[in-house]
């Protein structure tokens, strides 16, 4: 049997053994109910990155997938070990965020380790409408301003807050580090 007909056979069954409508695997997959349908049917041969998020969505192993022997992950969706987390660095602002949410959950809840040098700052302009974020403050002090409100926090404390205005995070007094989780950006 060839891999494409493999595939469109095993991605069919799995979905099955889950009881997953093709509806339910579009909406956690991200891809489209009609290219499923096409995929199943095996008239239409997958790209690497809608197999990706195909076996995420379905919590199933790539290789599993392929020769069908070990399919499904144990409820381990993704690990990434602590040197392969994805950081950004805050145009010189003494402030280093690390990514700890994965790609696919961007614009709908991102959750960050910030990390602030003694004065580091990430200043931020407006995101969309309704956009709020969550901050909780692991080490350090850390002023939040929301708009034109300004509120001091340190360690233990958490504030959520409004990031549909200019919003700030600064360290004064030290350095200090953070959990952001920023939903509806």
């Amino acid at each position: 049997m060839d891999l494409g007909k493999r595939i469109s056979e095993r991605l069919k069954e799995i979905r099955r053994e889950r009881n997953l409508s093709l509806d339910a695997v579009a909406r956690l997959s991200g891809v489209s109910r009609s290219m499923l349908s096409q995929i199943e049917r095996g008239s239409s041969s997958p790209t690497v990155s809608t197999l990706w998020n195909l076996t995420r969505a379905l919590d199933v192993d790539f290789a599993g997938l392929i020769d069908g022997k070990v399919p499904v992950n144990d409820g381990f969706r993704e690990i990434v070990k602590a040197d392969r987390i994805p950081t950004i660095e805050s145009k010189g602002e003494g402030c280093r965020l690390k990514i700890l949410s994965p790609p696919d959950y961007a614009g709908d809840c991102e959750l960050y380790e910030v990390i602030f040098d003694a004065g580091g700052a990430l200043v931020s302009e407006p995101h969309r409408d309704g956009c709020e974020e969550h901050l909780t403050i692991l080490e350090g002090e850390i002023t939040v301003k929301s708009g034109v409100r300004s509120l001091d926090l340190e360690k233990g404390d958490t504030a959520c807050y409004r990031a549909d205005r200019p919003h700030s995070l600064e360290a004064k007094s030290g350095p200090a580090r953070a959990i952001l989780m920023v939903r509806n950006s």
